[in-house]
């Protein structure tokens, strides 16, 4: 891993995906939204017919995925997202699409990637890590007002629930639970607009880049 990767990593509608896309433009940085691959894999499995709980056709799916495939439209609905959590906890998926994220983290400037294990599976050296969490009430309103936004029709209390079944099987699975690196800097954005949050992101990141940079120098002698 030769370039400047930021490792953004939480759990869904914590604002990590808005983080890193910022970041991203801020760095002039490459971004990977790593959970549209599952979201992909989910939803491409049930096109063909096969259900997201049988670990052969899900993995199937995510050895066969094409970047391309990650502009859908539908990968940003309520059904992706729980489907996306479905496949996420085959080992089989997980393995499948482990290159395709890691060869995205080794592009030689770097690269920003969010998702849920970035900085414990994928990119365990990246020189920058987060992990952006809030409240499951903050982060289900944000997931509700943005598929109401969408046009979705769906209770508050429904995001709500999906919220917490969706935390306790990402952070139960047994093949690369969502958990922050033990070197990753928390940043709760419960009570931060996405302005303040940005900031306070792009200061961790500061930090790290300038730790980092003093790092590539040749030691003088």
């Amino acid at each position: 891993m030769s370039g400047f990767v930021i490792a953004v990593d939480g759990p869904a509608a914590s604002g990590k995906g808005t983080i890193a896309a910022k970041l991203g433009a801020l760095y002039g940085l490459p971004v990977l939204d790593t959970g549209l691959l599952y979201r992909a894999v989910g939803v491409l499995t049930q096109a063909a017919g096969a259900s997201v709980d049988d670990p052969a056709a899900a993995a199937a799916t995510a050895r066969s995925l094409r970047p391309e495939q990650l502009e859908d439209p539908a990968l940003r609905t309520r059904g992706a997202g729980e489907a996306a959590s479905r496949v996420g906890v085959h080992t089989a998926v997980r393995e499948a699409l482990l290159d395709f994220q890691r060869a995205f983290a080794a592009q030689p400037g770097g690269a920003v990637l969010d998702g849920r294990d970035i900085g414990t599976v994928i990119a365990p050296d990246a020189p920058a890590k987060l992990y952006v969490t809030a409240t499951p009430q903050v982060r289900a309103e944000r997931r509700w007002k943005q598929l109401t936004g969408q046009g979705e029709a769906v209770a508050f209390e429904d995001i709500l629930a999906d919220i917490h079944k969706r935390d306790a099987r990402d952070g139960g699975r047994d093949t690369a639970p969502m958990r922050p690196a033990e070197d990753a800097v928390l940043l709760d954005t419960s009570d931060l607009s996405i302005d303040r949050a940005f900031d306070a992101a792009r200061r961790i990141v500061e930090a790290a880049r300038a730790r980092w940079e003093s790092s590539q120098e040749p030691s003088s002698r």
